[in-house]
């Protein structure tokens, strides 16, 4: 089984040198060959039409399908001559050169073969060469076999019917046609989409971007932006450090505190006791500010709260501590007038901030000093009564003189006792001086006697004075222990003065309000660009939304 070459492509030349004449060997190689001017002619000429009294045989009818056959292959000429060639080698005697294809085929030899086709290059005795030096296969062949006095390939042997012009292109010609058709085809496409592309970008881009650029340079009120700064610090130092130890301001305040103060500034009380004291709603409800930045004539709060949020902004830096501010208005001396009202409000508010936590902390020691004050004056009355109902201030100072006088004399009783035992150890004693040893003894004994009599009278009973001294004592020992309690309270209330002082917050304004000169909004330009980016942005989210779900829905 034979197959078919694949067919080049050659641009065709339409300038083809006229029937019979021979071209150039040289250009017969180096370019590509192309079939005769008369020979697509015959070989796309219409089929004559049937004449009366003729009628094609089976075999014609088929020899010509066949050949319309090869001509849908899209020889080339120079294939179309090898075939001829080969055919005439071969002893055929084909009319055409598609009818030298048929006639090949037909006999199985496949005229485009490498072998057959270097069979015809062999040089033959006396022949002359052809073709870029190629010998005439059929030179020595006779003249109506196709040497000496034949017409050059590529040809066809004229058969004798009606030629006429085709209407139909090759298929390298429609090939190229087709293609042109579709480039064309795209190109149009292309400045299709590149013009609906352009249409939605001018009207979903460029056209809001106009708007907006117009409006910030022509329609929009100018607004003056009145900047300040402030912080807040606590006292660190105590009461007593000297005439300003407890006023100097040591370290800056807690985030807490600064974040709250934020919170407060941009929350809708200070917009209601801004509009209550300075007419908030009043100033952008004048008619000469642009619809946009206007507010409507009988707002509501939540109305007059956007509009207050958009021109006051509020900022706080926890590495600085600083609280900044820019208050906008249509006015710069309102807009001035609002900063410093806000700056009002804020300190109130810090002042606010710790004094529960400071009166609570003051008055808890406060009531801890006067009850232990209270307690330390009962305990004394307490002693002082118990002082009055003994008739005695000091019963113990009396117990204790008893105890000295009793040991007074048991001492001396002692030593009398010891003088009349060796008074009485003499063989012949002085009467006198034992007895008056031994009357001195006996007085002392009853004296003490009678101490011990006075000592038991003070000590036993509910009235003596044992119990009452164990009362006084208790009495005393509550006392001192009012005393300390009454020194830890004292002590205590100065240290919740002094902590008390300590968390009192101060608002120091570190760059103060003042009205500006010039208009700080609309940003222009600035406000444009980012208009434009903002809607190229929005219209490219919906174009990629769009193809992938275009995509999806076809896929």
């Amino acid at each position: 089984m034979t197959t078919k070459p694949k067919a080049r492509k050659f641009r065709i030349k339409r300038t083809a040198p006229a029937l019979g004449s021979a071209a150039p060997a040289s250009e017969r190689d180096t370019a590509p060959e192309k079939p005769a001017p008369e020979a697509k002619p015959r070989e796309q000429a219409q089929k004559p039409s049937a004449q009366s009294g003729e009628v094609a045989s089976n075999q014609q009818v088929q020899s010509e399908n066949t050949i319309d056959a090869i001509r849908q292959e899209g020889l080339t000429g120079r294939q179309l001559r090898m075939a001829r060639r080969v055919a005439q080698k071969h002893g055929l005697a084909p009319t055409s050169d598609f009818d030298a294809v048929r006639l090949l085929r037909a006999k199985g030899i496949d005229p485009f073969q490498r072998a057959n086709m270097l069979e015809l290059v062999v040089p033959q005795a006396g022949a002359e060469q052809h073709e870029g030096g190629a010998p005439d296969a059929f030179a020595s062949l006779p003249a109506s076999a196709g040497g000496a006095g034949r017409a050059q390939l590529p040809q066809t042997v004229p058969v004798k019917q009606q030629q006429l012009p085709s209407t139909e292109l090759s298929p390298a010609d429609r090939r190229s046609q087709e293609i042109q058709n579709i480039q064309r085809d795209i190109a149009r496409r292309r400045r299709k989409k590149m013009g609906l592309l352009l249409v939605r970008l001018a009207f979903f881009v460029i056209l809001p971007t106009f708007l907006a650029g117009y409006y910030f340079y022509t329609i929009a009120t100018p607004m003056y932006a009145t900047k300040s700064e402030f912080l807040i610090i606590q006292n660190e130092g105590s009461g007593g450090a000297g005439p300003l130890g407890g006023l100097l301001p040591t370290q800056f305040a807690t985030n807490a505190d600064s974040i709250a103060v934020q919170g407060f500034l941009q929350s809708k009380d200070a917009m209601l006791r801004l509009d209550r004291d300075v007419g908030f709603k009043t100033h952008f409800t004048q008619n000469w500010i642009d619809p946009i930045q206007r507010l409507s004539d009988n707002p509501t709060n939540e109305e007059a709260y956007k509009t207050y949020k958009k021109n006051v902004k509020i900022g706080y830096d926890p590495t600085e501590g600083m609280i900044r501010m820019e208050v906008a208005a249509a006015d710069p001396l309102v807009s001035a007038e609002f900063s410093s009202q806000l700056i009002d409000y804020a300190e109130q508010r810090v002042n606010n901030l710790s004094a529960q936590k400071r009166d609570d902390q003051m008055r808890d020691a406060r009531q801890g000093f006067e009850r232990a004050e209270s307690e330390r004056r009962t305990a004394q009355e307490n002693l002082v009564r118990l002082q009055i109902e003994g008739s005695t201030l000091d019963p113990e100072g009396v117990i204790a003189s008893l105890r000295t006088q009793i040991g007074q004399l048991e001492t001396q009783i002692i030593e009398k006792e010891i003088e009349l035992a060796s008074l009485l150890n003499n063989a012949r004693p002085n009467q006198s001086r034992v007895d008056g040893a031994r009357g001195t003894l006996e007085i002392l004994k009853d004296q003490l006697a009678a101490l011990n009599n006075k000592m038991t009278d003070v000590s036993q009973g509910e009235n003596s004075l044992a119990e009452l001294a164990a009362r006084i004592q208790i009495a005393q020992a509550d006392l001192a222990s009012r005393d300390l309690m009454l020194q830890s309270a004292l002590q205590q209330m100065e240290q919740a003065r002094v902590e008390a002082t300590r968390q009192v917050r101060y608002l120091t304004v570190a760059v103060e309000p003042i009205a500006p000169e010039e208009p700080t909004y609309p940003r222009a330009f600035e406000n444009t660009i980012l208009a434009f980016l903002v809607f190229a942005g929005i219209y490219l989210m919906i174009s990629l939304t769009a193809s992938i779900l275009r995509e999806q829905v076809t896929s």
